[in-house]
């Protein structure tokens, strides 16, 4: 599934959500991508995922939000979620909002899929 605001894509066994937002957007506009991105995740037992944000350079409290909400979702699948491409800007944004708590976080695509593979299997 492909939309203009994110991809998804297989590796191997792990799904990969790459999220492409615009800095700015409207409430109603981020709301469709919400329930999108969410939608995901309404048939599926896959346990493993992957959320790239490598693209995003600001992260507002509604991107926030989504990215707890995909997170939700996950443990709700009983799986596990790593997120990755973090820039050190929006890391000092997690750190500061306390968020690196609720995720697992590596730096690149590829270390997240080493470390999700090795963690589930």
């Amino acid at each position: 599934m492909t939309d203009e605001y994110f991809q998804i894509v297989q590796e191997g066994e792990v799904h990969v959500i790459t999220l492409r937002l615009p800095q700015s957007m409207d409430s109603n506009e981020f709301d469709r991508i919400n329930e999108q991105v969410l939608e995901i995740f309404a048939d599926q037992t896959h346990p493993r995922w992957v959320l790239d944000v490598t693209g995003l350079n600001y992260m507002g409290s509604s991107v926030l939000g989504l990215l707890v909400n995909i997170r939700q979702r996950v443990m709700t699948l009983h799986g596990q979620l790593v997120l990755c491409g973090l820039s050190p800007q929006l890391l000092r944004v997690f750190r500061t909002c306390c968020m690196e708590r609720l995720f697992k976080i590596s730096k690149s695509r590829a270390d997240a899929l080493k470390s999700i593979v090795r963690g589930l299997g």
